[in-house]
């Protein structure tokens, strides 16, 4: 049997524990996984569900397997905070209604819930009971940031599961070595996919992906010399870009609706839609964060060159433009620019508009770094 634990790289402790748990069938009701964006927390739970729901225990190759893996199956769900500042009441009572019915097609249910520190206290009682004593068929794998982030009552009623932080240098060694990328195409993957190790693999196996990170890094060293239109235009165009793996999510969605629509109960099939629903709305918010994370790459290549620490850039393979871009800015302003960004995969997140959100922040990373004067091409 193949181990479905061996692509949770850099958590040697958590593929060992899951493992046990499973050979061991002591599978609990509730796990808290805690851990920093991009140390494979998720794709550690989708993991579990394969051996939890799979009658092998995780053989990789049965139908329940393959579905999970491709995020399609009817009875795990992933849900993520529907609120501006987290999960709603009524989101999480749906949730809570939705463990009381029978699984769909396997012998059990999995919920997975992101970001569980973002449950306020009003969401959290509501899904109390629940998670102190769920339905015997379900198990709920809830995910955060840190321990203590979550709230007490919460983390008292989970296993919890801590995922270390890995390195970027570590986590560019374990993508070189899964993949047989140079060392400098892994540090530009982990860098472009906000230190997550697995999206590092999927986007050194895309060219659309190397070629977006291409076009946004154009985009910033034209920043100096464009105007206001110039900077609407390159907005709209990546973000429209940002987008284009959605039609193939889509396609795909939609095809196996058509196919589960004749043998599923209509509220069978109301939950597929409204899961499809979720599932392209988290990748439409995965691909924009692969934007700004590619900004923030960029920017901290630019104040490494302002700082006199080239040694230490990343896209080394745009230097030229790095370097003119430090000699019209310092670090001060770099770091400003750095905060936009921040600011800006926070506005995402809360369901501002995209495009808005991307003006937003290619005007202040120009403002910010070459003055009100940037488009004085003498000047520069």
């Amino acid at each position: 049997m193949s181990d479905i634990f061996e692509n949770i790289l850099g958590q040697a402790k958590v593929r060992e524990f899951l493992r046990a748990t499973v050979a061991h069938d002591r599978v609990s009701h509730a796990y808290l996984f805690t851990g920093p964006a991009g140390s494979n927390k998720t794709l550690a739970a989708y993991a579990f569900a394969q051996a939890i729901l799979c009658e092998k225990k995780g053989c990789s190759a049965c139908d329940s397997c393959q579905r999970i893996m491709r995020r399609k199956h009817p009875d795990v769900r992933y849900f993520a905070p529907e609120g501006v500042s987290g999960y709603l009441v009524e989101q999480v009572r749906e949730i809570v209604a939705d463990t009381a019915l029978a699984p769909i097609q396997a012998r059990k249910k999995v919920y997975i819930l992101d970001r569980v520190d973002l449950l306020t206290t009003h969401a959290a009682n509501a899904f109390l009971k629940t998670l102190e004593e769920p339905p015997l068929d379900v198990v709920l794998i809830l995910l955060g940031r840190t321990r203590e982030s979550v709230l007490p009552t919460i983390v008292s009623r989970c296993q919890v599961v801590p995922f270390r932080h890995i390195p970027a240098r570590e986590a560019a060694g374990i993508l070189s070595q899964h993949t047989g990328a140079t060392t400098q195409q892994a540090h530009i993957a982990i860098q472009a996919c906000g230190g997550s190790i697995t999206k590092g693999i999927d986007f050194l196996k895309s060219s659309e992906r190397m070629v977006f990170r291409t076009q946004v890094l154009e985009v910033l060293d034209s920043l100096a010399l464009s105007d206001d239109w110039d900077v609407l235009t390159y907005a709209q165009d990546l973000v429209v870009k940002s987008q284009a793996p959605l039609d193939v999510v889509r396609g795909t969605l939609e095809e196996e609706f058509v196919e589960s629509a004749d043998f599923l109960a209509k509220s069978a099939l109301r939950q597929i839609e409204a899961r499809n629903k979720r599932l392209l709305s988290a990748v439409a918010l995965e691909s924009l964060r692969h934007m700004t994370a590619i900004i923030r790459s960029w920017l901290r290549d630019v104040m490494m060159v302002c700082s006199g620490s080239a040694d230490l850039v990343i896209n080394s393979d745009v230097m030229s433009a790095l370097e003119q871009a430090a000699r019209n800015t310092d670090v001060a302003r770099v770091v400003v620019a750095l905060e936009a960004c921040r600011r800006a995969d926070s506005a995402i997140t809360y369901n501002v508009s995209p495009e808005t959100c991307i003006d937003a922040l290619l005007f202040e990373i120009r403002e910010v770094l070459y003055g009100t004067h940037c488009t004085n091409k003498a000047a520069i």
